[in-house]
């Protein structure tokens, strides 16, 4: 699994108790942390780096990711008009700089572009992640909602694996799993990152007749796993594709990290898996 921190700026945490929690989490044995420059209005990096800095040798033991290419309007950028990407060389390479600086780290243990620019170059964007490991300041690169064509144009400029393709998993929203996008990582091998596994929280809470139905399923699943939460279960679904899905939890609270953990031990059966597809779609299987 894989700790989210693009919520770090809502958490409200001091500089002591954000490493507080990096700690427990690495204690479990969750070790890399997902962030993204533009995360809490270009906030969150920074609050990450002051953490960081009160123990810097806790830099050894995790393992950190950033992405690149969305640019807000933000008081950062006061003349932007709209949001839009940039995959350029200078900006990659500025993104990268400013994470850096931002989180308080030597080398980024991997890139992601943060979504699909409809602008770029494949040349340029191998140029840039050229550079960006001959000087050291990145190992490895990845994407992030990416499509399987996206994915390959990008791969076949770059020398190197592309390390995972971020996308969307839930039980509400999985595209991904029937578009080709997990078809092709599953047939290169690489494990995917499945971000907003909760769907923003609208499993939980949402009120819409697909959310109501798919409430009810995980949570009569969880009864027959033997009490598991509805979370567990959406971690344990999003776990069973066999392109082996890395969760990305996005809760600042630590007793829901480890009940998250927990999802490992749950092993959901084929048709336990297909009863959640099927209350989501409304209809059964062909």
């Amino acid at each position: 699994m894989v700790q989210g921190y693009w919520r770090l700026d809502d958490w409200q945490m001091t500089p002591q108790q954000r490493l507080s929690f990096l700690k427990s989490h690495i204690d479990l044995g969750i070790t890399t942390v997902d962030h993204a420059d533009i995360y809490g209005d270009y906030r969150c990096e920074t609050l990450f780096g002051q953490a960081v800095k009160l123990d810097p040798s806790v830099r050894k033991s995790i393992q950190v990711v950033s992405k690149c290419d969305i640019k807000l309007v933000s008081e950062a950028a006061p003349n932007r008009k709209i949001n839009h990407y940039d995959t350029s060389y200078h900006h990659i390479l500025e993104s990268v700089d400013h994470s850096l600086k931002r989180l308080g780290v030597e080398k980024l243990d991997v890139l992601l572009l943060h979504r699909p620019d409809a602008l770029m170059d494949a040349d340029e964007v191998a140029e840039a992640f050229t550079t960006l490991r001959y000087h050291g300041k990145v190992a490895h690169f990845g994407v992030s909602n990416f499509t399987p064509s996206q994915f390959d144009l990008l791969q076949s400029r770059w020398d190197e694996s592309l390390v995972t393709n971020q996308v969307e998993i839930n039980p509400l929203r999985f595209d991904v799993i029937h578009d080709g996008t997990l078809d092709q990582l599953q047939r290169l091998q690489v494990k995917p990152m499945a971000w907003s596994c909760l769907a923003g929280g609208e499993l939980l809470t949402g009120e819409s007749q697909q959310a109501v139905r798919v409430r009810e399923t995980l949570s009569a699943i969880g009864e027959e796993l033997g009490g598991a939460s509805i979370d567990q279960v959406i971690y344990a679904w999003v776990m069973r594709h066999p392109s082996k899905p890395l969760p990305i939890i996005g809760s600042g609270n630590i007793e829901r990290v480890k009940a998250a953990k927990q999802a490992y031990d749950l092993k959901l059966t084929r048709e336990q898996w297909y009863r959640i597809w099927v209350a989501s779609k409304g209809h059964n299987v062909p």
